[in-house]
């Protein structure tokens, strides 16, 4: 039986559709968006993974207005109406826009993709993101930590109890989601080379990154790996975190991103790595769990914050930076229960050249 977890954005979501608002709820697949908006009181749900409900509403999109016209007539007020995966029926938009726009319905509306849908709504509806199960949302039910570097933080694996069926769920979710759902996406002409770079793209999550080096070992042009790292953002598969590259003294500060599948279960299986993981592999993993953590705080955080790294080709670098209201935090990462003071080196010469803050 899975387990419910609460999510810190429920109150969120609650407190605007108190205000009237509609709702676009994006995430990546199976972060809980579905399991979420189902514990509202609803008065209409359409699922567009079902394939006869999806096929209905391709062949004739306008009837949902009459269902919903019908509905409000009948409850005497505008339906509480979820619409979930609407970029399998891009032709719906429209038909929603008409709706909130002449009041008849409230909507809530998911998606996992935000490629046919980034301009939906603009000033209709706000705009939520619904990430993997963050630490503090584990907190009733704790996971020790390697856990999350193995295993990851998609909501459907934490009441599974077995190691081997947590790998075959995530094994599962690499080949019938990320390869399928690009598949039937049309998003890439060749097949081969994608699933090629797709298991690259997980080998090297948290590394920043040579797109020319990458394009040479699969065969296709550097542009073509740029365009793929392009799909897997669009399907919120990957987050990309930019370097900060203006100083006063320094000329070689590194100006490539670099990009963390989003869900490290999900990196490992692409990777196709075993769980007996080295304390390298381990240090690795945990710098990209905190960058992935800070990541879904921004995702949450009422004002503007962004998660960038800092790195000097000549050797200091930060693993990670806050920004908020135009100043820098800095973060060290160190996978050591015995940290020493030369560890904070970089952080201190962060810290004197940028003048920031030291805490939050």
């Amino acid at each position: 039986m899975m387990t419910y977890i609460y999510r810190f954005l429920e109150e969120n979501i609650k407190l605007a559709l108190a205000r009237k608002k509609s709702i676009l709820l994006l995430g990546p697949r199976q972060t809980g968006k579905t399991t979420l908006i189902a514990s509202f009181e609803l008065d209409f749900h359409i699922n567009l993974m079902n394939p006869n409900t999806r096929q209905s509403y391709e062949s004739h999109p306008g009837k949902l207005i009459d269902e919903i016209r019908f509905l409000a007539d009948k409850l005497a007020r505008p339906p509480l109406v979820f619409i979930d995966e609407i970029q399998k029926v891009p032709t719906l938009m429209d038909v929603l826009q008409v709706l909130i726009d002449d009041q008849v319905a409230q909507c809530i509306i998911s998606g996992s993709s935000a490629r046919q849908i980034r301009n939906f709504l603009p000033g209709r509806a706000i705009r939520f993101q619904l990430d993997p199960l963050t630490h503090t949302e584990f907190l009733n039910k704790p996971k020790d930590l390697a856990y999350h570097l193995i295993y990851g933080d998609l909501p459907g694996l934490f009441s599974i109890q077995n190691d081997t069926d947590r790998d075959s769920e995530l094994r599962s979710y690499v080949t019938n989601y990320l390869e399928e759902e690009i598949r039937k996406e049309s998003l890439v002409r060749n097949l081969s080379a994608f699933s090629q770079f797709l298991h690259l793209a997980c080998v090297e999550s948290g590394n920043t990154l040579s797109f020319r080096n990458l394009s040479q070992e699969i065969g296709v042009a550097h542009s073509t790996i740029a365009d793929y790292y392009r799909i897997l953002e669009e399907c919120m598969l990957v987050e990309r975190f930019n370097p900060i590259t203006t100083s006063t003294t320094r000329k070689r500060l590194t100006k490539t991103p670099k990009f963390i599948i989003f869900d490290l279960g999900v990196r490992r299986t692409g990777a196709k790595e075993g769980s007996q993981l080295s304390v390298k592999q381990l240090s690795h993993l945990f710098e990209q769990w905190v960058g992935l953590e800070l990541r879904r705080l921004s995702h949450q955080h009422p004002e503007p914050l962004s998660v960038e790294f800092w790195r000097d080709h000549g050797g200091p670098e930060v693993d990670w930076v806050l920004c908020l209201n135009n100043r820098y935090y800095p973060i060290e990462v160190k996978w050591t229960s015995n940290p020493k003071p030369s560890d904070l080196k970089h952080l201190h010469t962060f810290i004197n050249e940028y003048s920031c803050e030291t805490g939050l």
